[in-house]
């Protein structure tokens, strides 16, 4: 049988289940589940698929395929509600690293809560079936590597609806949307039709279209020559198109597209004319591959050293005034993974003789040696498509009940362009499943500057565009604005995030009375110097969370389009904004800014309101497009 279908498997209640697998071309296969049997005759591939009639939660059972070539069992079968959980490192992050974990481990025995864990792969065609993966029980010894949004979620289901919970958990941190989109998704659009048209189907030519991509970015001619390379250690060469950087750390984080091999490390110095007639030392982190050192052109140093390197430089090397340092470097040795790029600290860069020192810890430029061989990493942001092809194909079509969803960090630059791709997988993985499962998602938290909306945010762009995703049918969200780390794009507060996914399913799937969703703007109406905005879901009524009562995080603009941070009053479901700058109000935002931290306006039961804005001027990731 497929992967999926192993031992503590739990599968969807009240739904037909189908379960698949593989045997000789044509053979009969019978399945047996449950008092049920089920039989049928494999393709000419071997691939055969039965469909269960639906069940009522319960269990355990045990599921059976059995054919004249021999047989498979999934034992400790549930039935139950499954949810697929997935999106990038806020999904991904572990219970282990969530608050309170060691209270958390102590009270984490539900044996009907069952976690699956795809782990990461690519591919550049659909995969029939998983390579790794099986079933954990929720346990205080399993559930820290569970995802910690899913399984708060689980938690709270399987308490109130005393139901097994299957967590299917595929996620990717740093994953963008367009990966986890089939290539028939893309194509089904047109801003991003252009580049899955010609997709390679094999990593050599995936290798190829990157390089390509990345000469275009850094404007390298792809007939590059040695010759042409040995330009850059003359020294009147000025790195014109080098990617400028910090100089610690990996290149595949510096926007390398996964380079790696051999490559250049250059820095511009001034020299004070004291330090030019006398012996120096110059200090250049760790890179244990071999180097070569050049000072303005000149060769000073080459080989391998371990460590911190630090160089003796005689006397009269150095010219008072500018100079030009070239490193040449290869991939890390130890650790193999590094790449190339320097291992340590910023403070490990440094010219000095006896009396001073100058710090080299800022100002890099980074170019790589196209002219000789080198590869490019594997990872989720290279190639479109290549993460649903290995982590969501091989899992269709499960039965299930619904989709979680936390991602959007990676295409905060693109914002604008979120409002048709995250649309298009959420109907793509509705065809692709064959069900219009409920989908559910996590809105952007808060991290990052709070600036005003006159710097515009792209953050607050997505959250809009997350916001207009709604309009599709059984879809939630759940706001998390008040729960972020402006300084960690990594909140660790997960137990909020799954409870108000879980509200959004208490409701709308299982039919539980609560207020699932938060204050969501209605309508504006302008009334001379005022802008009095109407929100939904607040017949609860609207409170500030202050302890002097003053609502924060509202902002107006006339039609200069000049926005003032505001003053606000609540009246019932409606909330009066003003300023004494703008006589004739023409837009109200609120929470318009990557981190809205001072937001504080709440539904009297607690949830926070969404971020909006009442205009449609334009935005500061209008133009930019998925490449």
């Amino acid at each position: 049988m497929a992967r999926i279908f192993s031992d503590h498997v739990v599968l969807q209640r009240q739904q037909a289940i189908p379960v698949w697998g593989w045997a000789k071309p044509r053979e009969t296969v019978k399945v047996t589940l449950a008092g049920q049997t089920q039989q049928t005759k494999a393709d000419a591939n071997g691939k055969w698929m039965v469909r269960f009639t639906p069940l009522e939660a319960g269990g355990p059972h045990t599921l059976v395929a059995t054919a004249k070539s021999g047989n498979a069992q999934a034992t400790d079968v549930l039935i139950g509600e499954v949810w697929l959980c997935s999106g990038q490192s806020n999904m991904e992050w572990p219970v282990r690293q969530a608050n309170n974990f060691a209270a958390e481990k102590k009270n984490a025995n539900f044996p009907t809560i069952r976690h699956f864990r795809v782990e990461h792969e690519l591919a550049l065609t659909p995969q029939t079936d998983l390579k790794t993966g099986d079933w954990k029980v929720a346990s205080s010894e399993t559930v820290g590597d569970f995802t910690a949004v899913g399984f708060f979620f689980a938690r709270e289901l399987a308490q109130k609806l005393n139901v097994p919970i299957g967590l299917m958990h595929s996620s990717w941190g740093g994953s963008q949307v367009e990966g986890w989109i089939s290539k028939e998704g893309m194509l089904s659009n047109d801003e991003l039709r252009p580049t899955v048209q010609n997709l390679p189907t094999n990593w050599a030519a995936a290798d190829s279209l990157v390089d390509l991509k990345l000469r275009k970015q850094l404007q390298v001619p792809v007939n590059l020559t040695p010759a042409d390379e040995a330009n850059y250690l003359k020294p009147d060469y000025t790195f014109a198109g080098w990617r400028k950087t910090d100089p610690i750390g990996q290149w595949e984080w510096k926007d390398m597209r996964g380079f790696t091999g051999r490559g250049y490390m250059a820095r511009l110095v001034d020299i004070p004319e004291e330090m030019v007639g006398t012996q120096t030392t110059l200090a250049l982190a760790e890179n244990d591959s071999p180097n070569q050192l050049y000072i303005n052109g000149k060769l000073v140093a080459e080989g391998t050293m371990q460590g911190v390197r630090k160089f003796t430089i005689p006397a009269n090397t150095w010219q008072a005034g500018q100079n030009r340092i070239v490193l040449k470097l290869g991939n890390m040795v130890n650790p193999s993974w590094y790449g190339p790029g320097l291992k340590g600290s910023a403070t490990d860069l440094y010219v000095e003789d006896g009396l001073q020192r100058i710090s080299l810890g800022s100002d890099w430029f980074i170019m790589p040696a196209f002219a000789e061989k080198h590869e490019y990493k594997r990872f989720m942001n290279n190639v479109a498509i290549s993460i649903y092809n290995a982590m969501i194909a091989p899992l269709e079509p499960m039965a299930m009940r619904g989709v979680l969803w936390y991602q959007g960090e990676t295409n905060a630059g693109r914002s604008y362009q979120y409002r048709q791709s995250f649309p298009l997988l959420i109907n793509d993985w509705r065809q692709k499943f064959g069900q219009t499962m409920s989908f559910y998602f996590a809105q952007l938290s808060s991290y990052g500057p709070s600036q005003s909306s006159n710097q515009g945010s792209g953050w607050a762009e997505l959250r809009e565009a997350q916001t207009m995703t709604l309009s599709l049918p059984k879809t939630g969200m759940a706001v998390i604005t008040d729960i972020g780390n402006p300084k960690d794009i990594h909140p660790t507060n997960k137990q909020d995030v799954g409870h108000r996914l879980a509200l959004n399913a208490l409701k709308l799937d299982y039919g539980q009375t609560v207020n699932y969703s938060s204050p969501m703007y209605d309508k504006v109406t302008f009334d001379g110097n005022k802008a009095i905005v109407r929100f939904k879901h607040a017949d609860v009524g609207l409170t500030a969370h202050d302890k002097y009562g003053y609502v924060k995080g509202f902002e107006i603009a006339g039609d200069d389009k000049v926005f003032y941070y505001a003053q606000a009053t609540i009246s019932g479901n409606t909330v009066v904004v003003s300023h004494p700058k703008v006589a004739k109000p023409a837009s109200v935002r609120y929470a318009w800014s990557d981190s809205p931290d001072e937001a504080n306006l709440f539904s009297i039961d607690g949830l926070p309101a969404n971020p909006f804005r009442t205009d449609d001027w334009p935005g500061v990731t209008q133009k930019v497009r998925f490449d």
